[in-house]
């Protein structure tokens, strides 16, 4: 599957609050199209329940099909729960630890802010929103005029937000640090991670 390009909203109508893609809310309770109102009347599949749950965390997380599909392969090959592990694996990537830590509204955006060179990790720049981040990787906002106030503003956008205990944020610095892998009660996602490893257990 490709990435989506499509109205936000219509996919949150869809499969529920995405804060990743967007940070706007849908004031329709049913989902698109001519017979979405009567969505709460047709009872899914198992399948259809799994592939929700997938496509939840695809557009969350901004990833393809081939990426996910590699984040399960590799979760399966490690010992432990594979679908904490694949959360873990999709939270500590760079683009999420920039939107966790406020330097971005949303995953989408975060991704626009490495990709145009605005990010640091470790004193060196890094414009691969897919970049694998580690417990003591320092996150920092280039030495720029331009870089500094696109941030600055993104974080009095979002002064209110609770940045999560395995990530500590200075403000001044415009600097984060990652204090240890992600908890699960951390993730700010509605998921069913387990749906997830079972639709892909056929396919494997």
């Amino acid at each position: 599957m490709s990435k989506y390009r499509g109205p936000r909203l219509r996919i949150v109508r869809r499969i529920g609050k995405l804060p990743g893609l967007t940070r706007k809310v849908s004031n329709k309770s049913f989902p698109p199209g001519q017979h979405g109102s009567n969505f709460g009347r047709k009872k899914l599949s198992q399948f259809n329940i799994r592939l929700r749950e997938k496509q939840k965390l695809r557009y969350h997380y901004g990833v393809n099909e081939r990426q996910l599909l590699n984040y399960i392969k590799k979760a399966r090959k490690k010992k432990g729960s594979s679908g904490r592990l694949l959360l873990t694996f999709l939270e500590m990537r760079l683009d999420n630890i920039v939107y966790r830590l406020g330097f971005a509204p949303t995953i989408v955006a975060a991704k626009q802010l490495i990709n145009h060179g605005h990010i640091l990790l470790n004193g060196n720049l890094v414009n691969v929103p897919s970049f694998s981040c580690k417990p003591r990787n320092i996150v920092k906002i280039k030495n720029s005029l331009a870089s500094q106030n696109v941030v600055r503003r993104n974080i009095e956008m979002l002064k209110e937000l609770l940045i999560p205990p395995h990530l500590s944020l200075n403000k001044n610095d415009l600097e984060g640090k990652i204090n240890s892998f992600v908890h699960r009660k951390a993730i700010s996602l509605v998921i069913n991670e387990l749906l997830v490893v079972e639709y892909y257990s056929r396919k494997l």
